[in-house]
């Protein structure tokens, strides 16, 4: 890639409107100068085309009904609940629909934009109306299905972790552990399972840990658990080491029912 071409996944977070207006601006204008709009007019293109292969319909209805049950898992209700297509995910999500990102992740920028930093987003199900963006420090409770996305804003590597007020410990993504997951430049990004909220007391704490090289999950995992058995899991960082970047978000969890 040549260093003056913008990079990919600039173009990718533009074509899914996650950039602030006046970044969106900058980018588009270098686009132009370089004769790169066709980039996004094929973006739009393999969208269409994802979306058509995949229409939501049937997964969202499964998603709903699972839902409208009411009934919590035996265990941790925070497992796997249904493999949600990227399409499908982002219809619960009530966010654009974002293509499937495969193979390695290209070489970004060194620096990065203004202010852009990897985050975590959580979309709850409102059933039939659609779904909302829980912030941090929005109040949730057993039973709510959550679906979990990420922002890589140019970070290359990523994992998915959280810990309850019970001070469990539960790694989302990559769910089979090991080293972390490559981080794909497309906007806020799915993970592949939503997830039903169990009855763990008091809030649900979500870090997303990111680094520009490679790390291995037990690493995250472990400072989760140090921060669990310190008692300090609702408001402090992760003791993470230098190179690993963290973003976290808390849900509360009262006490009062629905």
């Amino acid at each position: 890639m040549s260093p003056d071409r913008t990079p990919e996944y600039l173009v990718e977070r533009l074509h899914a409107g996650d950039l602030p207006p006046d970044e969106a601006e900058r980018v588009r204008r270098r686009l132009a100068a370089e004769g790169g709009e066709r980039r996004l007019h094929a973006l739009a293109r393999e969208d269409a085309a994802f979306r058509d292969a995949h229409p939501p319909g049937p997964a969202l209805a499964e998603i709903r009904r699972r839902a409208a049950l009411g009934a919590p898992a035996p265990r941790r209700a925070r497992r796997p609940l249904l493999l949600v297509p990227v399409a499908a995910a982002v219809a619960v999500a009530s966010v654009v629909v974002l293509r499937a990102v495969s193979g390695p992740v290209a070489p970004v920028e060194d620096t990065r934009l203004k202010g852009l930093s990897a985050r975590l987003e959580v979309h709850r199900s409102r059933g039939g109306d659609g779904a909302e963006e829980l912030r941090d420090g929005a109040v949730a409770r057993e039973g709510d299905l959550l679906q979990l996305s990420y922002v890589a804003a140019g970070r290359r590597f990523g994992a998915v972790v959280s810990v309850d007020g019970r001070g469990i410990v539960t790694l989302h993504w990559p769910e089979d552990g090991g080293p972390a997951a490559a981080l794909a430049q497309s906007g806020a990004v799915p993970l592949p399972h939503a997830y039903l909220l169990d009855d763990a007391p008091a809030f649900e704490r979500f870090f997303l840990v990111t680094a520009d090289a490679p790390f291995d999950t037990a690493t995250v995992v472990e400072a989760a658990r140090r921060l669990a058995a310190a008692g300090r899991a609702r408001q402090d960082p992760l003791p993470l080491p230098a190179g690993l970047n963290q973003h976290a978000l808390l849900l509360r969890k009262p006490e009062e029912p629905r």
